[in-house]
């Protein structure tokens, strides 16, 4: 029985512009890790929040009610806690309000890391819905979109009418995912009560074909038809205003060849899928274009076969 477990969570693209709510993907090398450690109490605790400076985080809570990873822990321990509690101590690696899954990561981290402290841990899978209690609280919604792949790795379709199950898709070979976040900030819970309450038929039977042939471009490998189907007609319209260097950034990754370009989750981080040899030109384009507007900003190359949550240690 482990008496101190930390894990990492990656973040993600949430959306994947074709699959509002139900589309995600794990992205390489930016990511919040979340330390859990037993202690004598029967409950979960924090006992410190850490920021992207290494210094205790300025707005994130350590009441253990508010904060999205000891959520997300508390419910699984009262699932499976064994004996005694745990507290946990969370370095956040993804900024906030950055369309990148931030809150997801701590939940997920969160819940690996007290499921290590296990005797028994249980499998992947089985955490998922523990963490999107800690999502729920922040977003104000039962999607998976972020979680699923953070959790699990690589793009996983996740509709709420299937969860707990999951469904982890084929990638394409050759293709990698660009990440832009811009130095401004989103409200997930905010940017959905803005949204449109209902679509026409027409617009969602058009964003529902996309959404099918994306799925079936990737596991054929297709590239061409990755490229006429990644669109979103429904979301993206609304929300792309809220992000002032969106269109130049999209202009910019379109210009370098990449598939497609649209904002990950409500933004206002920006992806692109590019072919892999031209990802890093891509991504150096897209912040040329982001910083020419008076924007500070920072991106990573990620696979599209990136790994989930681990235990570190």
């Amino acid at each position: 029985m482990a008496d101190r477990v930390t894990a990492f969570a990656p973040a993600s693209i949430g959306n994947l512009a074709v699959g509002f709510d139900m589309l995600g993907l794990a992205l390489d090398g930016v990511g919040d890790r979340v330390e859990a450690r037993r202690t004598d109490g029967d409950a979960i605790m924090i006992d410190a929040v850490f920021g992207l400076d290494g210094e205790p985080h300025p707005y994130l809570p350590t009441d253990v009610g508010s904060n999205t990873a000891s959520i997300a822990a508390q419910s699984f321990w009262q699932a499976h806690g064994d004996q005694g509690g745990a507290a946990l101590t969370i370095r956040k690696g993804v900024p906030l309000q950055s369309g990148m899954g931030s809150s997801a990561a701590s939940a997920v981290a969160a819940v690996v890391a007290v499921n290590g402290l296990l005797d028994e841990p249980l499998p992947a899978a089985r955490l998922l819905m523990y963490a999107l209690e800690g999502e729920k609280f922040a977003s104000g919604g039962l999607h998976a979109d972020n979680v699923a792949p953070s959790l699990l790795g690589g793009m996983v379709l996740c509709p709420e009418s299937l969860l707990p199950d999951t469904v982890r898709l084929a990638v394409p070979d050759g293709i990698s995912a660009v990440l832009l976040h811009p130095e401004l900030q989103v409200n997930t819970a905010q940017a959905r009560k803005h949204l449109l309450r209902s679509v026409s038929v027409p617009l969602w039977l058009e964003q529902q074909g996309y959404l099918a042939a994306f799925i079936a471009a990737c596991a054929a490998n297709d590239h061409a038809l990755i490229a006429r189907t990644l669109r979103d007609v429904v979301i993206e319209p609304q929300r792309a205003e809220a992000v002032s260097c969106f269109e130049a950034v999209r202009d910019a990754a379109m210009r370098g060849g990449a598939a497609g370009c649209s904002l990950s989750g409500s933004g206002p981080s920006i992806f692109a899928l590019v072919t892999s040899a031209h990802a890093s030109n891509v991504a150096t384009s897209m912040e040329q274009a982001c910083r020419a507007m008076g924007i500070d900003c920072q991106s990573w190359v990620s696979s599209m076969s990136a790994p989930g949550a681990r235990v570190e240690d």
